[in-house]
This record gives C-alpha cells, sequence and structure tokens, in this order.
C-alpha cells in the first residue's frame, strides 16, 4: 500500500526485508553457541554447525543481496569488477562477496531508511534476550534445528524474488516484487513465531546456564 499510495521506494522495503534475513542469521548463530546441550562434548558439533551455517546462509545472502541491487541498478563497476575478483581462499570466498554486497547495500541505503534497520537489530535482540535467555528457551533448543529455522525466510525470498520477478516484468514495475514478498513473508513469520514460542518449555527449577551441564 505504501508503494501503491505513499510513494514509497520499493528499494527500501526489499533491502530492509534482506537485511532482516542477515539479522536473523546473525541471532541464530548466538542461538546455536548458547543452546544446551545433554553432555558438555556434545558442544564440539557446534564447531561444525557454526562455520557451515555461517557459509551456506551467507551464500544465500550474498545472491539475494547482489539480485536486489543488480535488479534496481544499484550496483557499481567497481562492486562488480571486486566480485570477480575475490581473493579468499576456498568458501570463505563467499563470505568475501557477502562483505561486498552488504558494503553497497548500507552505501545505497537512503539515511531514513537506517533508523529502521537499527529498530530491527534492537528488536531481534531483544527478542534473543528476552525469549530465548530470560525465559530459557535454550533449554529445549537443538542446534540442528535452530541451523535450519532462518532457512524458512531464504525459502520466502526464494518465492518472492521468482514470483514477483514475473509479476514486476508484467506490470513494468517492482511493486509487484514487493507484494509477493510482503505477502509471503508475513504469513510464514505469523506461522513460525506461533509455533516457535508455543513449543518453549517451563524453566527447570535449576539455576543452570547454557554451557552448564544438569549434572553441575
Amino acid at each position: 500500500m505504501g508503494c501503491l499510495f505513499l510513494r514509497w521506494d520499493a528499494f527500501w522495503i526489499l533491502l530492509l526485508y534482506w537485511a532482516e534475513n542477515f539479522i536473523t542469521g546473525f541471532y541464530s548463530i548466538l542461538k546455536i553457541a548458547f543452546v544446551r546441550t545433554p553432555k558438555p562434548v556434545e558442544h564440539l558439533r557446534k564447531l561444525f554447525f557454526i562455520p557451515f551455517f555461517g557459509l551456506h546462509y551467507g551464500g544465500f545472502m550474498a545472491g539475494h543481496g547482489f539480485f536486489l541491487l543488480f535488479f534496481f541498478r544499484k550496483t557499481s563497476a567497481q562492486m562488480l569488477n571486486r566480485m570477480s575478483q575475490t581473493s579468499w581462499p576456498c568458501f570463505l570466498e563467499v563470505i568475501q562477496e557477502l562483505l561486498y554486497v552488504t558494503r553497497q547495500a548500507y552505501a545505497v541505503l537512503p539515511p531514513g531508511a537506517k533508523p529502521i534497520l537499527v529498530g530491527l537489530v534492537l528488536s531481534h535482540g531483544v527478542s534473543f534476550l528476552y525469549n530465548y535467555l530470560l525465559k530459557r528457551e535454550y533449554d529445549v533448543g537443538d542446534p540442528r534445528t535452530l541451523m535450519f529455522e532462518p532457512y524458512i525466510r531464504i525459502i520466502v525470498m526464494h518465492v518472492a524474488i521468482i514470483l514477483g520477478g514475473f509479476i514486476a516484468m508484467a506490470l513494468g514495475s517492482p511493486v509487484g516484487l514487493v507484494a509477493a514478498l510482503v505477502i509471503v513473508k508475513t504469513v510464514i513469520d505469523v506461522k513460525m513465531h506461533l509455533y516457535s514460542h508455543r513449543k518453549k518449555a517451563k524453566a527447570p527449577d535449576s539455576k543452570t546456564w547454557p554451557f552448564e551441564s544438569p549434572d553441575t
């Protein structure tokens, strides 16, 4: 509605949605790090899950970010040149490309949208502190489940880009892309939020913290 009647820039909205996926991935890494496991030795699994998730999820983020910048003609020749000349070894070039895309995205983000970005970081941060730590959701977490949860948002972005891309081409306007993203993402977000907090368990009587074993 804002794009249609209030002259909001469609690029702002799409880029903020992309940024929220980035923020969600960051807090997912924190959740995996803080989740409590039955045996202390199982913390070693996190040494695999965290870097694997960072590289794999980061690859999708880099691809989606580049698509948005390219679609709205926000890319620069310098950025394209840097991305084609990645110098970091092996899989780390994914992180290098993500950094290039993130820098470009932040550079073209209008000043009026930056407070919203800060608000998203704080909102997810408060939810992490209150729900995950203070309400002890880390007691019922599992590293594998926590690693796969953020990919729902990646699927949303995928569907929105494919479906919205066809609509945008048909209408000759990016409004279709925004509409598809908003509708799909809102439905999925509501369902995931209700499902996530419905499954939280009551805090145990013991005052243990995430890195402590229940037996200590």
